[in-house]
This record gives structure tokens, sequence and C-alpha cells, in this order.
């Protein structure tokens, strides 16, 4: 059955259609992501999608007793209530279930997504607030969620809690995003949105990426052939032929018919072209700390003895929960926070430029192109004078766009305008704040390459696992408890890191259980010689080693645990207590393997 259908869905805003007589139909058991340049209509057609706003023309299908519940892409800034309050709120009026059932519904749904039931919503951090709004989503319980943008704001680990959820609860999802990962994962089905009209492929990201560059060089072949067609017409028809011939008149009838399809014709549209403008090199060194620490009055410590060397030219990315002090620390490596310990040196012709996570240098009461250059017509990149509406081209906003006043634009458009007015300013040490949130793959894969050929030095906050490998040469990782540890490579380099320590753990401890029973052989073990087994223990010693499996594979999982960044959020406790937990393992295996030793040393007494 059919969950959602769109027959013939046409939206204009005055200019070409956004949506342009589409069709979509979402069926039980689909994740569906639906991609498209910035500006393409994709929130357009998801508010169409939830009901929230109505077509031009077209029909709009729901069945009945099918909900759709919206995750928006931009958090209320100002949301009266408690967390209790705010997933209640999502409840449905139609919705036939007790009172005691609804009441347990919400209670499940705060507990499984870890929320403070009775703190205020406002009072949130930026992950917390999307978790809540996702609660109240699903405490709808929706046939079909839609989720817009859905990994923005939150840190890697509840972006991986998410995906757990999500595929644990198997809800169909049309959802928007840019976190490739999370689309490779979670998508089972991609929809394009390109000039107006929908493709679909049924494959992964990656096909899909092959695929569409196949279609492009296509589509550019048919339409290099029809302009050669035309203007072989035109050339024709300029040698006025007889007018009078029934074959030249029909010749002529297709002819206009040419140009008004040429002239219906939509380019796709470019690809932005960025360059960042390079100041003269900096010294080899760029930052030195030594056992540097910091914390506010009175509040815990951030960061704790923590180490780096930062040479020119190096491209580190910093991973860690919301709130773990990973902007302290980019403030103190850059001159603008002092340590409350350690020692800080810095290389000398540091030339810095800071992109933010909040957009906050953008004036939204001005234009575009007010924003990037003042009341000048002109910027100066490398050193080259350029009109500032040629280079906002180049960043793909047209001359009507530039005009607009800012605060028009979608969270990808600002995104664009910052980064083309912070590479407009010579640099040689580049700070990134989240500088993937709301960008468009083409535009990301255009970021990557420059990031990737900068010869400057590279700080970047981000959660977006595909780009920290593609970019970065190293990680800080954020353990918690102002541990800061430093990993060769991306966020993948890390995970495998994790994962050959947990196997190195469980290797160890079975190269130990032989050499540890051909001592308990050779001196007779504990129990007296002679001693022979009675039935309980040759039952146990059947048993034993399962045990001793079952406890290695808990303390190789809480080896993986601790490694993530996620248990640390709550200063420690957590941690803390799966420590507890681990030594608990590590003694009661311990135990175990003697106690297989003794029986197994005994069993032919």
């Amino acid at each position: 059955m059919a969950l959602l259908s769109l027959l013939d869905i046409y939206v204009s805003f005055g200019g070409p259609p956004v949506l342009d007589h589409l069709n979509l139909q979402i069926e039980e058991g689909e994740r569906v992501c639906l991609l498209g340049r910035n500006g393409a209509g994709k929130t357009t057609l998801m508010r169409i999608a939830a009901g929230e706003a109505a077509p031009d023309t077209g029909t709009v299908t729901i069945p009945d007793g099918v909900c759709i519940a919206r995750l928006t892409q931009e958090i209320p800034e100002d949301l009266p209530g408690n967390v209790r309050d705010i997933v209640t709120s999502g409840l449905r009026a139609d919705d036939l279930s007790e009172d005691w059932e609804k009441d347990l519904r919400v209670d499940d749904l705060i507990a499984r997504l870890g929320l403070p039931e009775d703190r205020a919503f406002n009072a949130l951090s930026g992950g917390l607030k999307r978790r809540c709004l996702l609660a109240r989503a699903l405490s709808a319980k929706p046939g079909l969620l839609l989720l817009d943008e859905p990994t923005n704001h939150l840190d890697l680990d509840s972006i991986l809690w998410m995906e757990e959820f999500l595929l644990e609860q198997k809800i169909p999802l049309l959802f928007v995003t840019h976190d490739r990962a999370f689309l490779r994962r979670m998508a089972n089905r991609i929809i394009e949105l390109d000039r107006g009209k929908l493709a679909s492929w049924s494959c992964d990201y990656d096909t899909y990426l092959v695929r569409k560059e196949e279609l492009f060089v296509a589509e550019e072949r048919q339409r290099a052939a029809f302009d050669k067609k035309l203007g072989q017409e035109e050339a024709w028809s300029r040698r006025s032929p007889g007018a009078r011939r029934t074959k030249s008149n029909a010749r002529m009838e297709a002819l206009v018919k040419m140009r008004a399809q040429r002239g219906a014709l939509r380019s796709v549209a470019g690809s932005a072209k960025m360059e960042i403008s390079e100041a003269e090199r900096s010294g080899v060194r760029v930052v030195e700390a030594e056992d540097i620490a910091f914390a506010y009055p009175g509040g815990k410590p951030l960061i704790r003895a923590f180490s780096l060397v930062l040479n020119r030219g190096d491209k580190v990315g910093l991973i860690g929960p919301n709130g773990a002090g990973k902007t302290t620390l980019v403030k103190m490596l850059l001159g603008q926070l002092a340590p409350t310990s350690g020692v800080l040196k810095f290389g000398t012709k540091m030339e810095v430029i800071y992109f933010d996570q909040m957009r906050e240098q953008i004036d939204d009461d001005k234009t575009v192109a007010e924003n990037l250059a003042g009341d000048s017509d002109t910027v100066t990149v490398q050193g080259r004078s350029r009109h500032v509406i040629s280079y906002l081209q180049d960043f793909l906003f047209d001359p009507s766009r530039a005009r607009s006043k800012a605060k028009v634009l979608s969270g990808g458009e600002r995104n664009r305008l910052l980064l083309a007015r912070l590479f407009t300013k010579p640099a040689n040490v580049l700070v990134l704040d989240e500088p993937t949130n709301d960008l468009d793959a083409e535009t990301l894969d255009v970021l990557e390459d420059i990031l990737v050929d900068y010869a400057g030095t590279l700080i970047m906050v981000s959660h977006d696992r595909a780009f920290l490998d593609n970019v970065v040469t190293s990680t800080l990782v954020f353990e918690g408890d102002g541990i800061v540890t430093e990993h060769a490579g991306g966020y993948t380099d890390w995970r495998n890191e994790l994962a050959r320590i947990a196997v190195a753990k469980r290797q160890s401890a079975l190269t130990a259980a032989p050499t540890a029973k051909a001592a308990a052989a050779k001196t007779g073990g504990s129990a007296p010689a002679g001693a022979k087994l009675n039935n309980k223990e040759r039952k146990e010693l059947e048993t034993l080693p399962g045990r001793i499996e079952q406890l290695e594979a808990e303390q190789a999982q809480l080896t993986v645990q601790l490694g993530d960044p996620e248990i640390y959020k709550d200063g420690g406790a957590q941690a803390a207590s799966l420590q507890k937990k681990l030594h608990a393992l590590e003694a009661e295996h311990a135990q175990a393997v003697e106690r297989w030793m003794e029986l197994d040393a005994r069993k032919d007494a």
C-alpha cells in the first residue's frame, strides 16, 4: 500500500516552476532520500507531502489511517514548556488509545531518547532539542516520517544513535540530508529534484553517483545534437526558402517548435567555483601546546594535560560531544583564550580566518552583495579585482538573488555567502566550525577539493564523517573528563583503531588461558591430588567455556563503548560506571578461567 502519492504536482513562485508536474509514491518499508541543489524546492516538496502547503495544481493522496509527521530543519528559537510538555503535544487528537497508553508511549520515548523530562526546552542544547522534537514527531505514531536535515546540530554520537533508533523502529522515511554517511546507511531509494523534475534511483548512493554521471554525459550529448540541428535549421531559414512550398512550410513550423523547445530548456546549475585567498606562508611551527589545561572558575576541567604540535600544512579535525570543549580548545590554539595551566607557543606570520557555526557574521538586514563588499561594487580575490555580482555567481548566486536581503536566504545559501565572504580574506590558518551544514552534495565536493589542495593550516570542527575522512590528516577526539587524544587520519581511522584495540585485548586474554592452564596442570591446581569431579563439577566444566567466551565478548563491547565520546556527556558518570563494570567483568573472567583450569586438570583423575 502506498503511504503517500503525489500526482502531477506543479508549483511556481513567478519564475520557472519549482515543481514541474512531478509524481511521487512512497511504499511501506521504504527509506527515501530526497536530493537536490540548494534552492531546488526540496523543502517545498516536504511541506506539500506533510500537508503544510498546497500545490498550485495536482493531487496529494494519503490513505485513511496513515499519519505523516515531519521534523523540520529549523529548531524553534522559543518553545515554551518542558520536555514532557513538548513530547506530549505531538499526540494526535484522533488517537483512540487509552490515556494510560499515551502516557506510557511518552514515557518510553523520553527514556529511549535519553531526555531530561523536567528540563525546559529552551534550556536544552541543540542536540537535545533535536531529540525532543524527534520524540514529539514519533509520539504521533506516524506511518511516514519526514526528516529535513535531521543531523544538523547533532554531534557524532547523537547521529549514530539516531541511525540505530530509526533502523530499529523500521519507520518508513522521506528525508533530506547533506550527511553522506547518514545517507549511505539509511536510504534504500534515492530521488533527485532537478530543474523541477523528479528522478528515482533504486540503488545505493555510490551506484547513484555513477549512474548520475552517465546520465549527465548522455544529456549533454543529446543537447549538443539538438543545438547542432537547430543551428542547421536556422541557417536554412536565413536562405529564404520558398514559402509557398508545402514542405518548406512544414519545415518552418518545425523550426518554430524547436525554438520554443530550446527556450523552455533549463540548464543544469553549474558547480560553485571557490578559491581561498592565501596569505604569505606562516612559519613551519604554527602552534605548540605543552600540557595545557582549561577550566572555567568553579567548573570542571574542559581540557586536561593536552599537548599538540601543529605544523604548517596540517589539517586537523575535532570530534566530540556538544559542550565537550571543542570551541574552547580552538580558541586556545588561536590565542584568543589563555589556558589555566601549561604552555602555548605560537609561530610567526599567522593570518587567521574563522567560519562560525551560527553564521553570526551575516547581517540579515543587508543584501547578499552588501554582506560581501559593503557599499563597494568590487572585491579583491587572490590579488585580483572582481565585480561583486560576478564573484557571487561563482558561489551560485544569480544577480537577482545577490540583491536580495540576507534574511530570505536558505541555510545552504547562508553557508555559501559566508564562505564567499571569508575566502576574499588572505589567510594561512583556516578555522571552520561545522562548514558542511546545509550544503548540497555538489558544493560539498567542491569545498572538499579546495581544502585538500589548501597549502595552509586547517583546524575544523565537524560531525560529517565522510567530510572528515576525505579532508583531515589527523583527528583530536574528546573522550570526556577533559581528556583529548590525537589519532592519525579521519573518523573511520579512529573507529578502526578502537576496534583493533578491542580485538587485541580479546586475543591477549585467549592467549593467556592455555598458559595458565599448563601452569595449573603442572602444580596440580588447588584441588587435592586425585580428587575426582562430582556431577555438579562436571556440569560446571561443560558450561564454563561458553561463559568465558561470553565474558570476553562483553569486555570487548565495553571497551568499544568507552571509546565513544557520547558516554562522557554527563561529566564522566556513565564512563565511570562502565569502567567499574569492565573491572568486574575482568575479575569474573579471571576467576572463571582459573576455575576451568582447575576442573580441567582433575577431569581425568
